[in-house]
């Protein structure tokens, strides 16, 4: 069998060898920069595939994203009685094997396939913190879509109960799950389950109506201001300038000193964010700062972190302004 002669990146480059120049180059621009060197050096080192490994290595994917597809649909037993009526028994339990071996089944899954506005019936009658732990395995647009439509006198406080989740007890998940739906228990592990948390409210907040965003910050200002603060902080990170219209990011710059805060908070991103600002700067405003990045030397990361929340601070009060647009709220339409 093939599979016990190729490594897996070797398969795959085989794969891609079989694919030809025009697939295999749009299959690298969804892959990280770590994958294409490694897959590179593959197909540098594959000199001559025999026309049988070849077939091999294409049915096996074939395979492979036929099992996936059923998994998605309907979950193991679907791909599995779907599988085994396609290629037998034997072959199904193979394929499903691999595919699940770092497969952990979620709870709550069948609430991930369920219409928002369903879910939003089901629950909302429930007590916040239960609604608080569903919405914490839920998509994040599910999720986005549930809290916006919720009275918004509940809003904040299930908010709230979001961002402050930890860690779960399995019991207390597979209780609340019992309730909403009988299967599923039996696919949860032992172990403590990392649910929630203050990214998983930012990530919330990031699809929700700016209303709703403000309306929640707002309270959580008066209750909570330090989960409010941290909240704001993550809501819009450094990095995110790359996905900011190049006028917008133009009226931020006129405002950021660019001799000491912005070489400052450059000095530790990527390539992207850099060649962004020096898209919306002159030719000569571009050298600068690169000379400006140069001349600071070795700096302290806290210094770095603190000139980079100082310009994403700048961004929200503009943003808040009307100043600016920044992408990652839903719900705010532009209008041209």
């Amino acid at each position: 069998m093939v599979r016990r002669q190729y490594t897996g990146a070797q398969k795959a480059a085989i794969l891609l060898i079989s694919l030809g120049p025009e697939l295999s180059a749009r299959v690298f621009r969804h892959l990280a920069e770590e994958d294409i060197e490694k897959l590179t050096l593959e197909i540098a080192a594959t000199r001559k595939v025999p026309p049988e490994v070849r077939d091999s290595v294409i049915e096996e994917f074939r395979d492979m994203c036929l099992a996936q597809d059923y998994l998605a649909q309907g979950g193991v037993d679907y791909a599995k009685n779907i599988l085994e009526r396609a290629l037998g028994t034997q072959k199904a339990l193979e394929i499903l094997r691999r595919l699940t071996a770092s497969l952990q089944v979620r709870p709550f899954d069948f609430i991930r396939r369920t219409d928002a506005a369903q879910i939003l019936n089901f629950i909302q009658n429930e007590h916040s913190q239960t609604i608080a732990l569903i919405m914490a395995y839920m998509d994040t647009p599910q999720a986005a879509a549930v809290l916006s439509a919720l009275p918004p006198e509940r809003q904040a406080d299930i908010a709230k109960r979001l961002a402050r989740m930890d860690r779960t007890a399995p019991e207390v998940v597979r209780e609340v799950e019992r309730v909403l739906e009988r299967k599923l228990s039996s696919l949860l592990t032992q172990e403590y389950s990392s649910v929630g948390g203050i990214q998983s409210l930012v990530d919330v907040l990031n699809r929700v109506d700016r209303a709703t965003e403000k309306r929640i910050i707002g309270s959580l200002e008066l209750s909570d201001p330090e989960l409010a603060e941290e909240v704001k902080k993550r809501m819009f990170m450094f990095e995110d300038i790359v996905h900011m219209d190049d006028r917008s990011l133009q009226r931020v710059l006129r405002e950021v000193d660019m001799n000491k805060d912005l070489p400052l908070a450059l000095k530790s991103v990527s390539k992207e964010v850099k060649d962004k600002i020096y898209r919306n700067v002159s030719k000569r405003a571009a050298e600068m700062l690169e000379e400006n990045i140069q001349f600071l030397g070795p700096v302290r990361l806290r210094d770095v972190e603190e000139a980079q929340q100082k310009i994403v601070n700048l961004i929200r009060r503009l943003e808040d302004e009307g100043e600016v647009i920044v992408g990652g709220s839903g719900g705010d339409d532009i209008v041209v």
